[in-house]
């Protein structure tokens, strides 16, 4: 009986999904046309696997070294923060994020400040010639001696570079344009993306090499190539931000030596890349009175609290359906805030567009900045300004009550330190663990907490209830 026989499945060019039968789109990422037929071999009853010689002999776990596996710094303190520390070696890192993001210049970035701490560094490119990338470091300040560069595509020559260079990390720019010779597929492809990330990986770990290659994504976010790519390396982060805006934030999906709900912030101007450890002053606007229509917030990015200012405007709608426009807000959460401020505060909003927007292109994603939002809308509808100085915590839930948020002492003591003299915040006892309270009232480093059960205590508070004397006249 043989010992193997040959059978077809059918895979997807894009993702590496696979299937039994052909189809025409794919049951992964949905892309038309991308399913095609593919010779695998299977094992039959008969095989079987010898036993081959170890690499090395099995020992007890406590008498295994760990100094092999200590992080050291990279030289970029935001990157350090995401990763838990600094780079490991054998570490094989993934850095992933849309074009023009700016992932090139921050591992260039990464490359010389590593180079610059005498620790040998190989940046090899695939997409640009090393003239291109000369000039990039020429203008960002990137020109060390111990910073090596290659332009290649072909894996093997990769190896070689590797090899003879005998660097400390190793900067892949990127994975998706490196082929291997002998390997079926275009470059990009998943098995060609599967074999190159295979070699890399198997470089790392044998040789104590930090590996931080750059990946592509596809137009919904997702890193392009097979899935399995994501498996094999150690640490996946994803560099994210607005086209229109210079902020950019580095978060970790995996990591096998750190956390994962870490952030860090980074300015990309023309001269490169810098890190920003106070990004608050970038998504609040100071202004010099009150202001309708606006209210501050602080959500948490990870383990980092941010404050952004979230801004509303309600004008009457001339057409049969008003409009409802966000920017940085998610649109399903502002349908619902204002149903809740109609059925529980009397605002009626069913005539009127609004609009909701954050300042310096923030995207706001946490229910902590609900109270926030509603407090905008309602200010812009009774053009009543808000008292200065003051921050909105809390999410709304569908009867109008304020319920706890996560991290509210860490939120507290940030718009304390920043000089905000007074939040409102759910009225939950289990909610501010460790404020000292004052009667209804409670007080961080010098800021006056004020607990209001439901939206309608809190619009009172903030004095956005009704419509001041000099309000604009509104027909309902």
């Amino acid at each position: 009986m043989a010992g193997s026989k040959a059978r077809s499945t059918y895979r997807c060019g894009e993702c590496g999904w696979s299937t039994a039968r052909w189809v025409g789109r794919c049951g992964e990422c949905q892309a038309w046309g991308s399913v095609s037929e593919t010779a695998v071999a299977s094992a039959g009853p008969s095989a079987r696997t010898a036993a081959a010689p170890v690499t090395s002999a099995a020992v007890p776990i406590g008498q295994v070294s760990a100094e092999r596996a200590v992080h050291h710094r990279s030289g970029v303190p935001e990157l350090d923060r995401v990763l838990g520390g600094g780079l490991v070696p054998g570490a094989a890192v993934l850095l992933a994020g849309e074009p023009g993001v700016g992932k090139s210049t921050l591992l260039l970035e990464v490359a010389a400040r590593t180079a610059a701490a005498r620790q040998r560094t190989l940046y090899v490119t695939g997409e640009e010639s090393a003239a291109q990338v000369r000039l990039r470091a020429d203008r960002t300040g990137g020109i060390h001696d111990q910073l090596y560069l290659a332009a290649e595509t072909d894996l093997g020559a990769v190896l070689t570079h590797i090899e003879q260079v005998r660097p400390s990390t190793v900067v892949i720019d990127s994975v998706q344009t490196i082929s291997a010779s002998g390997v079926d597929g275009v470059p990009g492809g998943v098995t060609q993306v599967k074999e190159v990330a295979q070699a890399l990986v198997r470089m790392a770990k044998s040789r104590d090499i930090t590996v931080v290659m750059i990946g592509h994504v596809t137009k919904d976010g997702g890193i392009a190539g097979p899935r399995v790519l994501e498996h094999l390396v150690d640490v996946v982060l994803h560099f994210e931000g607005d086209r229109n805006s210079r902020f950019r934030m580095l978060r970790a999906v995996k990591n096998r030596f750190g956390p994962v709900d870490e952030v860090g912030c980074f300015d990309l101007g023309p001269d490169g890349i810098r890190t920003v450890e106070d990004p608050t002053g970038i998504f609040v606007e100071r202004h010099h009175g009150r202001v309708p229509g606006t209210c501050v917030a602080v959500s948490m990015e990870g383990r980092r609290p941010l404050l952004t200012e979230v801004q509303g405007l309600v004008t009457l709608s001339p057409a049969e359906r008003p409009r409802r426009t966000t920017s940085g807000i998610d649109g399903s959460r502002l349908a619902m805030i204002l149903a809740v401020l109609q059925q529980h505060c009397g605002l009626r909003l069913h005539q009127h567009d609004v609009f909701a927007s954050t300042v310096g292109g923030a995207r706001l994603s946490d229910p902590g900045a609900d109270l926030a939002l509603a407090v905008a809308i309602a200010s812009a509808h009774f053009v009543s300004a808000p008292p200065a100085g003051v921050v909105a915590l809390g999410e709304i839930g569908l009867s109008g009550e304020l319920r706890r948020v996560r991290d509210l002492p860490q939120r507290l003591a940030e718009a304390a330190r920043l000089g905000f003299a007074m939040a409102v915040v759910p009225a939950d006892p289990g909610a501010a663990q460790g404020v000292r309270r004052t009667g209804s009232e409670r007080s961080v480093d010098g800021m006056r907490v004020v607990e209001a059960p439901d939206v309608a205590s809190a619009l009172r508070v903030m004095q956005v209830h009704q419509r001041t004397k000099h309000a604009l006249e509104v027909v309902e």
